[in-house]
């Protein structure tokens, strides 16, 4: 008992809809669409922690750091160089502006102005 049809197409597919079937894979055609989420997932990332950052922890690089994480945000697509080099300064924006928030906490704790 052979699960082909005559014309020349597999069994029916659990799940596919009575009537429709799937046209015969022989391995060539288009292949798959690029993934190239790169510059889009690390721009977002950039965004929110520029963001959360300016909020937090009043980081005041947070601020120049999201504005470019959201031009190559809008960029990502078009212009893919463009968007990557602007990353790369929002990056160094928020840790910049990270490293000189801790610096600030440990020399106002140093020299005493925490203490009641």
């Amino acid at each position: 008992m052979s699960q082909e049809d005559p014309s020349g197409y597999p069994y029916q597919p659990y799940g596919a809809p009575y009537g429709r079937r799937p046209p015969p894979q022989y391995g060539y055609g288009y292949p798959p669409p690029r993934r190239d989420e790169g510059p889009t997932t690390n721009a977002i990332v950039a965004l929110v922690l520029n963001l959360v950052a300016l909020v937090s922890c009043f980081n005041v690089l947070g601020l120049p750091g999201a504005i470019l994480a959201g031009l190559a945000l809008g960029r990502a697509r078009t212009e893919p160089g463009a968007a990557r080099s602007m990353l790369v300064w929002s990056w160094v924006l928020f840790g910049l502006g990270f490293v000189l928030s801790i610096g600030t906490f440990f020399y106002l704790g140093l020299n005493g102005y925490f203490d009641e």
